[in-house]
């Protein structure tokens, strides 16, 4: 072979593994392009729907600070997501669908406890990496050690909703000594209700009322008036957000007075709510996990908040979102930094370094411990005060909401017993 021959098949060879190197560098370029998808279900409509769209609401704020910022390793983020109608017998082929038809890299729990439990046992089979959107006790049966769930529960899940009502309730002078626990029958309140029995057996109450309804209850008049018939001391309602609302107006229907109300009641948290009730909240005691109370500002908080209020009004969703959007927000904010953290899209690798770490987030430091929950229990008791006419804009500030519980976070002293707050 001539030397002219020579040197064109060698520029020849050198032209193509250029063109083939160009071809192989195009081809990750475009996979780094490439979507990290992350998919849900999510109630946007049915029962949970006001907390369920504000959720939402609140992990698109996430994803567009994210994706200003450059996405997660360099490749932007991208949601997939289907209405759950609140109805937990959609979750399976929501799930599948998602993994199996949209190919997302990650998945995240719909909002709250009923529509979490039938998404296990598919995390589990698929060896997944699950955050928890506010669901109670959901792991304590499976121990699966891919799960993490937002809400500050802490490691005794079931007793942390009435852990904080029944310590206050011990702490009254004179300690009050009979006490009424009420709520669905559905898995949240059986599981808070479960907690409720422990601590009346820790705290030396008496039970003088133990039941739960139909989560179809409609009238809950009769309900009260039986309650009132045992004449309790105080009164722990595990309830969802209707039957919360309906009990609350039977209480005061019926005239049902006991020393302290309140504890495990989904719903009064939520601006619509709290609209719709105004001052018959007065002087309930109930479970929360944020308020607009100096103890509350924790770093990052506020410029959330100035950037979802106004896109909620908008949207027409909770105007204020202080229950639910900012733990949604911060649930996003642990996978993202895990991802980042072990620079890949690994299931086990994100896990692990979950469970390792401690997250600085716009809810507060975040650390994950038994079966993925916190590892320190954070659940709020607030009280009620003051509260006049139906106005929202009340509530966007201090001295509504008061934090008793826990002592670190208080910010005001309880109003007792329940009479002197409702008059």
């Amino acid at each position: 072979m001539s030397r002219q021959r020579r040197l064109k098949l060698a520029t020849t060879l050198i032209a193509i593994a250029v063109t083939l190197l160009l071809a192989s560098g195009g081809a990750f370029l475009a996979r780094g392009a490439d979507p990290i998808k992350i998919g849900f279900g999510m109630a946007l409509t049915g029962g949970l729907s006001a907390n369920g769209k504000p959720a939402l609401l609140a992990m698109q704020i996430w994803k567009d600070d994210v994706n200003k910022k450059g996405g997660l390793l360099g490749r932007p983020v991208e949601f997939v997501y289907y209405d759950d109608q609140t109805n937990p017998a959609t979750v399976p082929g929501i799930y599948t669908k998602l993994l199996e038809v949209d190919k997302v890299d990650f998945i995240v729990s719909g909002y709250g406890t009923n529509l979490i439990a039938p998404l296990m046992p598919i995390a589990m089979e698929r060896k997944l990496t699950v955050i928890g959107i506010f669901g109670l006790a959901n792991n304590e049966k499976y121990k699966y050690p891919g799960y993490f769930q937002i809400s500050p529960n802490g490691p005794d899940p079931e007793t942390s909703t009435p852990l904080g009502f029944f310590e206050l309730a011990a702490r009254q002078s004179p300690k009050p000594q009979t006490v009424a626990i009420v709520g669905a029958d559905a898995e949240y309140p059986q599981n808070a209700l479960v907690g409720a029995r422990e601590l009346i057996k820790r705290f030396g109450f008496k039970t003088v009322y133990d039941k739960t309804y139909p989560p179809s209850t409609v009238d809950y008049t009769p309900i009260v008036r039986a309650i009132k018939a045992t004449n309790p001391e105080v009164l722990f309602i595990a309830s969802y957000p209707p039957d919360s609302v309906g009990m609350l107006r039977a209480i005061h229907e019926v005239g049902l007075q006991p020393k302290m109300v309140g504890g495990g009641m989904v719903g009064l948290q939520f601006t619509s709510v709290m609209a719709n009730l105004g001052p018959m909240l007065n002087g309930v005691v109930n479970y929360d996990f944020w308020a607009p109370e100096s103890t509350m500002m924790f770093s990052g908080i506020k410029e959330f908040f100035k950037e979802y209020q106004p896109r909620a009004e908008k949207a027409g969703v909770d105007p204020l979102g202080y229950y639910l959007p900012p733990y949604a927000y911060a649930a996003m904010q642990v996978l993202g930094q895990a991802i980042e953290a072990t620079k890949g899209l690994d299931q086990q690798k994100v896990a692990d370094y979950i469970r390792a770490t401690e997250f600085n987030t716009i809810v507060g430091k975040v650390k994950f411990g038994k079966n993925g929950e916190w590892a320190q229990g954070r659940t709020l008791m607030v009280q009620y005060q003051k509260i006049q006419g139906t106005g929202i804009d009340q509530f966007r500030g201090p001295g509504k909401k008061v934090v008793l519980y826990p002592d670190e976070l208080k910010s005001g002293a309880i109003v007792y017993p329940y009479a002197s707050a409702r008059n």
